[in-house]
């Protein structure tokens, strides 16, 4: 065999494409058809509409007669709404009361948002580390709790703190020391108001475990494994491992327990037997008492619309802080 015939042939490089030829000066080139530009608003048409006639007139009507004097004459027609420009605004907060009810709601809100998103996060990491049938039994408990009706869940609050007929003051008077029998939880505002909290946080606790459960599973076992191989504890590989990986959807359910929690009306109503005192009113209540109770419907509506300009900056705010999640990722 010859030299020539054991050589490996050189390769040729391939031939380069032609250049593209210069467009023409003064001729604009033709842009692609955009295809599907309008699909996502298409799809969103039917919610949107669903949306603006739920949603629309309501809100249309709420900012009309927060800007009018509206009573019981004008709302059986003897007498035609007057409007009174800012006079119901400016009524509302130079009213000390409402300020009180302000500082209770958002104490109220906050105590509830806190207490659900720490027991929700505890649970959700307890069911990362049970078995598969004790897992199954609490995922079906929370579903029921999270499924019952408002109205029955805090019928079954309200028998169980009765302060006749309660079985949790027949419990806890078991104990040594203890006596509260007859005790009614009711009688002061701070306790009246952790039992609704309690309601409201028993309501809430099964979603944040659902979600946060969901996104566990996305942590990476590698990541966690990295870090207690570098000293890290469970404190730290949640820290410094989940609790970033986590971050939307707990900024996510922290915004959206402020607005429930900020709207709660059934509970506190249906404990109150539909007669909320003063040391228990919210916004919610608050505004449904100076439109229904006291039949000024201006001034309800001008507090309903605070309340809702209020929520809208804790939304404005979660925008914020999901737009800045977006640009680090």
């Amino acid at each position: 065999m010859s030299a020539a015939d054991t050589t490996t042939p050189a390769k040729v490089p391939p031939p380069r494409p032609a250049p593209p030829p210069p467009s023409t000066p003064g001729r604009p080139r033709a842009k692609a058809p955009s295809a599907g530009a309008g699909t996502p608003w298409l799809l969103l048409a039917p919610c949107l509409l669903i949306l603006v006639l739920v949603m629309g007139y309501p809100l249309v009507r709420l900012v009309t007669l927060s800007f009018q004097k509206f009573g019981q004459s004008q709302l059986w027609g003897f007498q035609p709404a007057e409007s009174v420009g800012f006079d119901n605004f400016t009524n509302v907060l130079g009213d000390g009361e409402f300020w009180s009810v302000v500082v209770r709601t958002i104490v109220f809100a906050a105590g509830c948002v806190i207490c659900t998103m720490v027991f929700g996060m505890l649970i959700a990491l307890l069911l990362q580390r049970v078995s598969g049938w004790v897992k199954t039994l609490i995922n079906i408990a929370l579903v029921a709790s999270w499924g019952m009706p408002i109205i029955v869940a805090t019928t079954v609050f309200k028998w169980l703190f009765d302060a006749d007929y309660g079985i949790l003051n027949a419990v806890l008077s078991r104990l040594p020391g203890v006596d509260l029998i007859g005790h009614n939880w009711f009688a002061s505002g701070p306790q009246g108001l952790a039992v609704i909290m309690l309601l409201v946080i028993w309501g809430a606790v099964p979603f944040v475990v659902i979600t946060l459960s969901a996104g566990l599973t996305q942590v990476p076992k590698e990541l966690e494994e990295a870090a207690r191989l570098d000293g890290a504890g469970a404190w730290g590989v949640f820290r410094y491992v989940t609790l970033p990986i986590l971050k939307p959807i707990i900024v996510m359910l922290t915004t959206l327990s402020v607005i429930w929690d900020m709207g709660v009306f059934p509970q506190v109503f249906v404990m109150r037997n539909g007669h909320p005192e003063a040391e228990f009113q919210l916004l919610t209540t608050y505004s449904y008492d100076r439109a229904f109770v006291v039949n000024d419907y201006g001034q309800g509506s001008a507090i309903a619309l605070i309340t809702v300009l209020l929520l809208l900056g804790v939304v404005a705010v979660y925008m914020r802080q999901m737009l800045k999640i977006g640009e680090v990722e």
